[in-house]
C-alpha cells in the first residue's frame, strides 16, 4: 500500500460515521481510530508499512491534504434538516442518465421526493417534509448514509 492509497483511506475513514477501522494483509496491517487518547496498532510483520497514527493526527493529515474550505466551513446552512429514516444508499439521481430530483437553490413542495436511499435491494424515497428551497446538500451520490443522519436542508 502507498502512500496516497493510505491518505485516500484516511480521508474516507474521517468523513464516515465509523469510530475504528481495521485493514490487514500479508504486508502488515494498518488501524484508525477516532477514540480519544488510544494509539493505534503498527504494524506486525518486518514489511515496511505506514506508522501508526492517533486520531488526532489522522484527522490533522487527512486535513492537510484536503483543499482549504474554511469560508464554507464556517458558515453554517439555514434551514431544517431533512434526516436519513434508514441505513442504505443515497441517490440523488432516479437514474444515472437523468437530472437530480433537488439541487441547492430548488424550490421543492412538501411530499415532492428529493432522493431515494436504497436498503436491501428496494428503493425508499425520501419526500420533502415542508415546503421551502433546498439550502445545502449533505450527501453525494452513492454515499452510504446512517439512520438520522442528515442529507439536506430546506429552508
Amino acid at each position: 500500500m502507498n502512500i496516497s492509497e493510505v491518505k485516500d483511506l484516511m480521508n474516507q475513514f474521517n468523513g464516515s460515521t465509523l469510530r475504528e477501522f481495521s485493514w490487514k494483509n500479508a504486508d502488515g496491517e494498518l488501524s484508525f481510530s477516532k477514540n480519544e487518547g488510544q494509539a493505534l496498532v503498527g504494524a506486525q510483520s518486518t514489511a515496511p508499512t505506514a506508522p501508526a497514527f492517533t486520531a488526532q493526527q489522522a484527522t490533522t493529515v487527512a486535513e492537510s491534504t484536503e483543499a482549504p474550505v474554511a469560508s464554507e466551513a464556517a458558515v453554517e446552512a439555514e434551514g431544517e434538516a431533512v434526516t436519513s429514516p434508514l441505513v442504505g444508499v443515497a441517490y440523488l439521481k432516479p437514474s444515472p442518465d437523468k437530472a437530480e430530483f433537488a439541487k441547492v437553490g430548488d424550490s421543492v413542495k412538501k411530499g415532492q421526493t428529493l432522493l431515494i436511499i436504497e436498503a436491501m435491494k428496494v428503493m425508499n424515497e425520501i419526500p420533502a417534509p415542508k415546503d421551502g428551497v433546498i439550502t445545502e446538500i449533505m450527501v453525494s451520490g452513492e454515499d452510504i448514509v446512517e439512520f438520522g443522519q442528515d442529507l439536506m436542508r430546506i429552508k
